[in-house]
Formats: structure tokens, C-alpha cells, sequence
């Protein structure tokens, strides 16, 4: 009787490896299969992703010698092929020394509109932003006040890049659109600001005593004057010259005249 159950159980237990085989080894198999898929085709992304930085990488350099030489056709034709790969970062440098370029030509549509291109591609906060402001500062004298309040709001927030050089661009558009009281808002904010450049601190020193004496058009020309001067972030990269080699980031110059982008 011992032998009848032990055979009797040992196929039980026969037929339930069977039935678990059937039923679980092609979910295994397929589980795999989508496995191994995704690993292919995360490998072949990431290869892809390599190849278009590598050709943006050469492209961006071309149009780099071109415009140290001043074939700014053939950096133009350079960084437009940079622009039209794959990869996001050298996407948006290269629309940004497009930009630059447009600027030294004197076509300022042209340039905001490649700023603009160069915000929404740029990853970066640190590329984005200093493209939206260059963009920003380039309609400081010909743009509705809304227009450009939508501009540089958004760029004021404690946690972006260039909130100072915002600010201070802001206040300036403000001051120029008769709006003395909110400039003096903000003037005092970055009087007080403690990571505030003392370029900066001192500009707004002269924004408020002059708004104060009641000297509106003298404040307008001084602080669109003063506004020129090129300003530096406070831990951000250096300014450069519009053809740098490095695909370093620039801080944004001041409203009226921008720096140019790289």
C-alpha cells in the first residue's frame, strides 16, 4: 500500500510541474523577451544619443572657427547643422550663437526669435534662462510693457539662475513705462538682496534716490544707461565672447546690451 501512495503522489506532484511549466514558462519566456528588447533598445537609444552629440560636437566647432574668422555665413550653415541633431544641450548653444550672431547683424527679430528657440530646447535652467533673457533684453525699448512682464516674471524666482538680472531688467521696464512705485519695489528688494552683485546694489541705490526726488525722466536715461553695464551672476560661469571654443554657459549682460550668447 505504501508503494501505491508514493506512486500515486509522485504523480500528483508529475502533473503539477507539468501544469506550472504550461502555464508559467511562456509568461517567463515573454517576460524575458520584453527584457531583453528593452536592454536593446536602451542600448540603441544611448548609442543614438552618442552619435548625435559626436555630430553636433564637430559641427558646433566648425561654426565656432567659422565665426572666429568672421565667415559668419558659414558658422551660421554650421551651427544650424548642430541645431538639427539629437542632442538638447548643443541644440540650444547653437541656436544661441545663431542668435548672436543675427545681433551683430542688426537683425534683432531674427535673434529674439533664435533666443526664444533656445529657452524651450535648453535643458539647463543656466542655458534656458540666459537665453530668455538675452531674448528679454533685446525688447527692453520696443515691446509692450505686458509682453515683457511675461517675459521676466517668470525668470524672477528665488531658485532661477539669473532671478537678480531679472529683477533688475524688470524694474527697468517698469521705470520706462512710468511705473516709478513698482520699480521702487523692486529697486529696494535688491537693495536689500544679500546675493546681490554690488554693480547691481548700486544701481538700484541710484534707481531709488532718483525715483524718490521725483526726477522721472532723469531716472529713465540714467538707469537705461547704467543698465548697459555687463553683470555677472554671482556663482555663474563667466561672461564669453560670442565664439568661445568651450561649451561653457555665459551669465547674461545687462537689458539694453546684451552679452553675446555662445
Amino acid at each position: 500500500m505504501v508503494d501505491v501512495f508514493e506512486q500515486v503522489e509522485e504523480e500528483l506532484r508529475s502533473e503539477r510541474i507539468k501544469r506550472f511549466a504550461r502555464v508559467w514558462l511562456p509568461i517567463g519566456a515573454g517576460v524575458g523577451a520584453v527584457a531583453l528588447i528593452g536592454a536593446l533598445g536602451w542600448w540603441g537609444y544611448q548609442s543614438w544619443q552618442t552619435g548625435e552629440a559626436e555630430k553636433a560636437s564637430t559641427a558646433y566647432q566648425r561654426g565656432i572657427e567659422a565665426a572666429a574668422a568672421g565667415n559668419f555665413d558659414q558658422a551660421n550653415t554650421a551651427f544650424g547643422e548642430a541645431a538639427d541633431t539629437g542632442s538638447r544641450g548643443y541644440k540650444a548653444m547653437a541656436l544661441m550663437q545663431q542668435a548672436a550672431i543675427a545681433v551683430e547683424q542688426n537683425k534683432i527679430q531674427d535673434a529674439v526669435r533664435l533666443f526664444d528657440e533656445a529657452a524651450k530646447a535648453g535643458k539647463d535652467p543656466v542655458i534656458a534662462d540666459a537665453a530668455a533673457l538675452k531674448a528679454a533684453y533685446l525688447l527692453v525699448d520696443t515691446a509692450p510693457l505686458d509682453d515683457l512682464k511675461a517675459r521676466l516674471e517668470p525668470l524672477t524666482g528665488d531658485k532661477r539662475p539669473y532671478s537678480v538680472l531679472a529683477q533688475e531688467a524688470l524694474a527697468t521696464v517698469l521705470l520706462m513705462n512710468d511705473k516709478g512705485a513698482d520699480a521702487r519695489e523692486i529697486f529696494v528688494q535688491l537693495q536689500l538682496g544679500q546675493n546681490v552683485p554690488e554693480t547691481v546694489r548700486q544701481r538700484a541705490n541710484v534707481g531709488v534716490q532718483l525715483i524718490d526726488s521725483g526726477t522721472s525722466g532723469a531716472v529713465k536715461k540714467i538707469v537705461a544707461e547704467a543698465i548697459k553695464l555687463p553683470t555677472t551672476v554671482p556663482g555663474a560661469p563667466a561672461a564669453a565672447a560670442p565664439v568661445q571654443a568651450a561649451p561653457a554657459e555665459t551669465a547674461p549682460a545687462a537689458p539694453a546690451q546684451p552679452a553675446q550668447a555662445q
